[in-house]
């Protein structure tokens, strides 16, 4: 999950700095993996006018500028192979011990083709800001020279990437990661209410729901008259900061509400959908061409959004192509709906998208924000696209189920081992979202609608545990008692460990090996009775169960021969098989020397070389 600070920022009213925050959100559960700063970064790039560029002497494609950095200072001179380098052009301009990071060098004062350079103009790829490098960045006449780009060009907005859990499905929405934070001192939480929109017209679309195990509620609407086209500036950078690519204003709409509500939407054109809509399971051999220009195969456990046509949408995965939305759309139905984890994530299993939306719904979404998140969503549409909204139409559940749980507060002491006053649970588990009441020593405790995931009293312990902090629980040693200390290990672990100490040390190599080995091999070595036969065998050369480990040590060491390693000394402690019997399964530890693997040395020497012989052998036994 990725957001940046300012988007933070919109729901978290805050002055911490975003060292302090990013330790929080990993205290809290929130780890963070990753923060992106381009502002620090990109702190060595500045400003600078090319005051002359001239044909270089030496090379028909490289130019010799003169750059004036905007420090006061003389013209730096840069060797420059960019077409559009002229005279008079403001770009970026990066000094000799600069690092690029899209070129992953450190740039030196180096000489092109006999003239020297100091210095470099850069692309927009070179500094990773996009993918554009067919030319040097061209920035207006009015931007001021000497002055950080990056601070100029509004770069210095950090992006976080946290780590989240599968049972933290609020939390893939930055206004659920705000909420945590607020509980935990590091802000105040912003939540403003969400004004139902008043329907000019009655929605002419009907949906029906065949099965309400699949979709437990749906939400659509018409907006008419919309004018879409690209997103506002304020909302493609919130959509590139984290990786995402603006297409137009109704997709990128919702798009921004996946990934700021973690409420999964979906626009039809509706002038494309004939007649009314049917969630239903797909007919075996039914096909979409999906958004992502790959068309699938459906059968009957596939839950799917259709209309008089055929099918339109994999139900709360992607929608199809045939009635997405584009640039000439004027009329858009907006679809917020509920659906079933386990059939998600089946689907998206089968068919091999991993969407955001299927992310999401797969974890579980707040069925209470269903109908406001349909809401929320139009507004943002009258707002960007214009139009004009039907009323809503609604079929099944808009919330879910109330779900109350008996806590006695002494939980937190015999779970966590803290003792957290009544006054501060209220506090954490209300900015959390849950509703106390009572007084104790059992309070009745609400779950609130997009905690999932909490279900009894140790989840409250650790909803309580980790906003407190972790760290606050002591460090309490167990009750010993007055009997002595058992062991840990059992006597044949301690001699199992002894043996490949011992082993280890006089020069050999420890060794795994089949416990399965030729009926041959097991008859030669004392095997080979029938009782020691596989019934099923996972290989004909693995037949039989080892009477020893020499077999497998032989192989091993046969096999390094093969590959030009001579010179090898093996060694391994494992079980063998005499019988079929409990008492017949021993532990053995055995060893190979072959070649110039003695325990003087392994290995041909210009001192000398000792090759293996059997003295070595019965000390190995004696050790």
């Amino acid at each position: 999950m990725k957001f940046t600070l300012s988007w933070l920022k919109e729901h978290l009213e805050t002055d911490e700095p975003l060292d302090k925050l990013a330790d929080k959100l990993t205290m809290i559960g929130l780890e963070v993996e990753n923060i992106e700063d381009k502002a620090k970064a990109l702190a060595p790039f500045t400003i600078a006018r090319v005051i002359s560029a001239e044909q270089h002497p030496n090379a028909d494609r490289l130019r010799v500028c003169m750059v004036d950095t905007g420090d006061g200072g003389a013209p730096v001179q840069v060797v420059c192979g960019a077409p559009n380098a002229r005279a008079g052009l403001i770009s970026v301009f990066s000094p000799p011990g600069t690092y690029i990071p899209g070129k992953n060098i450190t740039l030196g004062v180096g000489t092109i083709r006999g003239v020297e350079s100091r210095g470099m103009l850069c692309s927009a790829a070179e500094l990773q800001i996009s993918e554009d490098h067919d030319g040097i960045m061209e920035l207006p006449a009015d931007a001021p020279l000497g002055k950080g780009y990056a601070d100029w060009a509004g770069l210095g907005d950090p992006t976080i990437e946290i780590n989240l859990t599968p049972n933290r499905q609020d939390c893939t929405g930055v206004h659920g990661i705000a909420r945590d934070l607020s509980a935990a001192d590091m802000g105040k939480f912003k939540d403003p209410g969400i004004r139902p929109i008043k329907g000019e017209f009655p929605c002419p679309v009907e949906v029906k729901v065949e099965d309400a195990t699949l979709c437990p509620g749906f939400a659509l609407r018409l907006v008419r008259g919309v004018k879409n086209g690209p997103s506002p500036e304020w909302l493609q950078k919130r959509l590139t900061s984290i990786g995402l690519r603006p297409i137009n204003a109704l997709v990128d709409i919702t798009n921004f509400m996946t990934y700021d509500r973690a409420r999964p939407l979906h626009v039809f054109d509706a002038k494309k959908v004939q007649g009314n809509l049917t969630v239903r399971r797909a007919k075996d051999g039914e096909t979409l061409l999906a958004l992502d220009g790959r068309t699938y195969t459906l059968d009957s456990n596939i839950c799917v959004i259709a209309d008089e046509h055929g099918v339109e949408s994999l139900a709360g995965i992607m929608g199809g192509e045939a009635s997405g939305c584009d640039d000439n759309t004027t009329d858009v139905l907006i679809e917020s709906a509920l659906w079933n984890e386990i059939n998600i994530a089946q689907t998206g299993r089968k068919l091999g998208i991993n969407s955001d939306a299927r992310y999401r719904f797969e974890r579980g979404v707040d069925p209470a924000f269903m109908v406001p998140g349909l809401e929320l969503a139009t507004k943002l549409v009258l707002a960007l696209c214009g139009g004009t909204p039907s009323e809503n139409v609604v079929v099944g559940k808009q919330f879910g189920e109330d779900r109350v749980i008996d806590f006695p507060l002494s939980e937190v002491k015999r779970l966590a081992g803290i003792e957290v006053p009544l006054v501060e649970v209220k506090l954490i588990l209300t900015r959390l979202g849950f509703m106390l009441a009572g007084n104790g020593p059992v309070v009745k405790i609400a779950i609130p609608s997009w905690r999932a995931d909490v279900h009894g009293k140790a989840d409250i312990v650790e909803e309580i545990v980790r906003i407190v902090g972790v760290d606050k629980v002591p460090m309490t040693p167990f009750e010993r008692g007055e009997e002595p200390r058992k062991p840990v290990l059992t006597p044949m672990q301690l001699r199992t460990r002894r043996a490949k100490r011992a082993l280890g040390v006089r020069g050999m190599v420890e060794a795994v090996t089949w416990s399965f080995i030729t009926n041959d091999a097991a008859k030669l070595f004392g095997g080979g009775q029938s009782e020691l036969v596989l019934a099923n065998p996972i290989a004909a050369d693995l037949s039989d169960m080892r009477p020893s480990l020499l077999p497998g040590l032989v192989a091993a060491v046969q096999a390094n021969i093969n590959r030009g390693y001579p010179d090898v000394a093996l060694f391994e402690v494992g079980q063998v098989f005499r019988g079929d019997r409990p008492e017949d399964q021993l532990v053995a530890a055995s060893g190979v020397r072959h070649g110039f693997a003695s325990a003087k040395g392994i290995g041909r020497h210009w001192t000398g070389s000792a090759a293996a012989d059997a003295m070595d052998a019965k000390a190995d036994a004696f050790a």
